[in-house]
């Protein structure tokens, strides 16, 4: 797993922390993260366009001359697709642009946009945000001091309120929740700036290796003690 400065607010360092090789290190497929920004990009369409049909344009109930005798083209109505202000043929209507996404594909999108960041070194951990009051200019001083510029994506909080507002004016800076981490975001940002509390932690299955481990021991220890006499008299 790839090890990651901790910076202070004022660009020092305050000790070193190992990415999530699973969120982190694994190879981009850039295959998947093309569908699923696609299909990130195509929900956010409102589909709420629309156009009239012959049959709504008001007006065109009489037939304009006689089929026959006039020496013109026969016509049936003036609200038809060739007379100016009639109705539009195969025109947009309202839809819904949604694509239907597996959950798996969506979070291997996320961690394999997370990939491609740190392999390129974009991936800064800040200690804490610590601002004692919404301020923009302090936002500004911190950003400056950590050495990212461009389009910066910052994840804090949801309970940060000072760090949300801190940056809600600056706009090359995006602030997102943990929860609210996508593809798009990563992708479309320069840099990804983590406070420690937000960083993604290992996996479940790391986290879960731990307490197995611990058991086994104290089974261990168990087995060698004295197993206790089934009258429950002590042995002379």
């Amino acid at each position: 797993m790839a090890s990651v400065r901790i910076r202070t607010r004022t660009g020092g360092e305050a000790g070193n922390v190992e990415l999530d090789g699973a969120t982190f290190g694994i190879e981009p497929n850039t295959a998947v993260m093309h569908q699923v920004v696609t299909a990130q990009l195509a929900a956010r369409r409102s589909g709420t366009q629309s156009t009239k049909t012959r049959a709504e344009v008001r007006g065109g109930g009489a037939k304009p001359w006689a089929q026959k005798g006039t020496g013109r083209s026969r016509q049936g109505s003036i609200r038809s697709p060739q007379w100016r202000g009639g109705g539009v043929a195969l025109g947009p209507k309202p839809r819904s642009y949604a694509q239907k996404t597996p959950k798996k594909m969506i979070q291997l999108a996320l961690r394999s946009a997370l990939s491609d960041r740190a392999n390129e070194g974009q991936v800064v951990v800040v200690d804490a945000w610590g601002f004692e009051a919404p301020r923009t200019r302090d936002a500004v001083a911190v950003l400056s001091a950590l050495g990212v510029e461009g389009r910066i994506l910052v994840v804090a909080g949801r309970d940060d309120v000072n760090t949300w507002k801190s940056f809600a004016n600056l706009p090359g800076v995006h602030v997102v929740s943990p929860g609210e981490l996508n593809a798009y975001d990563v992708l479309v940002s320069d840099t990804v700036v983590f406070s420690r509390e937000t960083l993604p932690a290992c996996s479940p299955a790391a986290v879960d290796a731990e307490p197995a481990a611990a058991t086994d021991a104290t089974d261990a220890a168990d087995a060698t003690e004295p197993a206790a006499s089934p009258t429950g008299d002590e042995e002379e």
